[in-house]
């Protein structure tokens, strides 16, 4: 238990010079992503070697000046595509897709020779890229919020406090008075993180404004963008970054409480940040006179049910107050009445964890990075039909080009690029003539798209926009609370009339009739959610209404992926009659002579492509992408 600010900065100085005696830093990725990839096992394998061989490599710093070397379970380093990932410290070495046969050579030549595995490193056109900073991918991103992600262990107060954490709490407990800290938070003209923008720093000075007690500050980690996983990078690899932020939030506004709202589908994200509270709470830094002041906070986790619509500010609150996760009318705001009908801060966790950054560095830093209506830098989720997806931080005003092609490689396989979604299903779809419009919060709305909490879906030429708009409107269907009528309903009728125009059931008048029900439900829903439900179908009809039109009048689908629109087809000029095709089709919709050019009868193909795959020749193919 620390009991005051002074045996804080002893144990900062303690734990920085056991960190620093690490001249070699083994860091594991442990984020999900790395997870799934298998790089528990390959922690795991590592650690047991390390004590085989009684190597001097410590696990865990201590408060005294421990191993040369630390293995560490790190959070994100970002390129998931490439995982597992292990980063080497101070080297900067990256070694990508680890595998458990990998772990003796990195423990005989790494972490005890020191040297470099070149097999491991990233390669692309035969050059080969040992240092994280020498890959195109992280070249032209400022990992500001993410700085720490990846760079110490996950788990660990210790690391964090030695890393210079909590130093911004401390600041703002003993030498700011709430005045100052909202001043600041402000002045650095932070807007949240969830996805509108609102300026943080006004937000404050509302709760703080308020007389009514007690007052509650809430973390919105209900992450719900379908893609999107870029708060649950920032609880699982850096939860004290978040913390500190709550807590500085709780200083400045005057709360007591605070609650943080996660997503059911991040067990690892609760797993550590229960565990982050336990140590907080243990050393003081959470619970009652903190640091021997006369502040006290107490924070809890709440899980949600997976609903997205908790994503919206008052319906998050009802869930965590057990009741059904409903949008309410406004006003009152949330600042007013929020958390059982008290003041509540509410802010989503990438905004939290920018806060400790701000407070030791200052506005003028900040506002140093990015345009100046909207500082500092976003986190996305870079997925899609993209050479690099992962999680990535760039600064705000960075253009969808640099970011599709110079962070993200470029498309696939050499594919054209031809739409972005932004923002999940309250988002738009961009072109290729917006490829240098700049990533921010009022050019992407001048756009017709939003940030939104950051994801970022990159689309081919093969890809059909009209099942985009599907897709999203099914989501936002399914996910609708069904309270007001507009949502309820006109979003099961908007996903029908999709329904139909995929299916080749398109009629004369559905384009216009979906703008009339966007318009509809855009203007009289009840929350956000439901006024930005029909923002996809709405941009994909302004982008791509040839499109629709094909599905509606031709029955054909440009892309060639909607199933029903599909017509294979067997090219008599390549085909060698060797009766592949007709063996292999499941409904016998093929037929021939042999060494004579096959048929296939439309009417009976169900189009699952088995005569494609089975064609030595490559005389089958579906008529749209051969003649698109």
């Amino acid at each position: 238990m620390l009991a005051g600010r002074e045996e804080l900065q002893k144990a900062r100085e303690l734990y920085r010079k056991s960190l620093d005696n690490e001249t070699t830093r083994i860091l594991v990725c442990a984020g999900t992503g790395c997870i799934a990839s298998g790089s528990i096992g390959i922690y795991d394998r590592l650690v047991d070697l390390v004590h085989e061989k009684k190597l001097p490599c410590a696990v865990r710093i201590t408060e005294e000046p421990g191993h040369p070397a630390g293995l560490k379970k790190s959070g994100c380093h970002g390129f998931c595509d490439l995982g597992p990932l292990i980063l080497i410290e101070p080297e900067g070495w990256l070694y990508t897709r680890v595998k458990i046969e990998d772990c003796e050579e990195i423990v005989e030549k790494t972490i005890a020779g020191k040297k470099l595995i070149d097999r491991l490193v990233y390669r692309k056109n035969g050059v080969s890229c040992p240092k994280r900073e020498d890959i195109p991918f992280y070249q032209k991103q400022t990992r500001v919020v993410l700085g720490q992600c990846g760079r110490i262990n996950a788990e660990s107060i210790a690391e964090y406090i030695a890393a210079g954490g909590y130093s911004a709490f401390e600041k703002a407990l003993f030498d700011m008075n709430q005045e100052e800290i909202i001043a600041e938070v402000s002045q650095s003209k932070l807007r949240g993180r969830g996805g509108a923008g609102f300026p943080a720093g006004t937000k404050w000075r509302q709760v703080n404004r308020q007389r009514a007690e007690p007052k509650y500050v809430v973390c919105n980690g209900d992450e719900g963008d379908p893609g999107a996983f870029m708060d649950q990078s920032v609880m699982e690899g850096i939860p004290h970054q978040m913390i500190e932020g709550m807590l500085i939030a709780a200083r400045a506004s005057g709360a007591g409480e605070g609650y943080i709202y996660v997503r059911a589908e991040y067990p690892m994200a609760v797993s550590r940040l229960r565990t982050a509270i336990a140590q907080a709470l243990e050393l003081g830094l959470l619970g009652k006179n903190i640091l021997g002041t006369d502040f006290s906070f107490n924070l809890q986790i709440y899980r949600g049910a997976g609903a997205f619509v908790c994503g919206e500010g008052s319906a998050l609150t009802a869930s965590i107050e057990g009741r059904r996760g409903m949008p309410r009318v406004k006003p009152p705001r949330t600042v007013e009445q929020g958390l059982f009908e008290k003041p509540t801060l509410l802010n989503n966790v990438e905004t939290f964890a920018n806060i400790p950054l701000i407070i030791n560095r200052g506005a003028a830093w900040y506002k140093t990075i990015g345009p100046e209506n909207s500082p500092g830098t976003k986190t996305f989720a870079l997925t899609g039909n993209i050479e690099n997806t992962g999680l990535i931080e760039v600064p705000m005003g960075m253009t969808l080009r640099e970011v599709i092609y110079d962070v993200g490689g470029g498309i696939r396989d050499g594919g054209e690029f031809k739409a972005v979604q932004t923002g999940g299903p309250s988002g738009g779809c961009l072109t290729r003539d917006d490829l240098d419009l700049p990533l921010d919060f009022d050019s992407l709305q001048k756009a017709g798209a939003i940030v939104g909490s950051g994801g970022l879906v990159v689309m081919d030429t093969h890809t059909c926009m009209v099942e985009i708009a599907r897709f999203f409107m099914n989501f936002t269907q399914n996910e609708s609370c069904g309270k007001c009528v507009p949502c309820r309903e006109g979003t099961k009728r908007m996903l029908a009339i999709l329904e139909r125009i995929v299916a080749g059931e398109g009629r004369d008048g559905d384009i216009e009739l979906l703008l009339e029900l966007s318009d509809t439900i855009s203007q009289t829903a009840l929350c956000g959610l439901g006024k930005t439900a029909a923002f996809p179908v709405v941009s994909t009809i302004k982008n791509f209404r040839a499109e629709y039109e094909a599905h509606i009048y031709e029955k054909r689908c440009p892309a060639g992926s909607c199933q029903k629109l599909k017509k294979i087809s067997i090219d008599p000029a390549r085909c060698k009659g060797c009766s592949k095709c007709s063996r292999t089709c499941p409904v016998g919709a093929v037929s021939g002579k042999v060494k004579e050019p096959f048929v296939i009868d439309s009417a009976v193909c169900i189009k699952c492509g088995a005569c494609i795959a089975a064609c030595p020749f490559k005389a089958i193919g579906i008529v749209q992408q051969l003649f698109y």
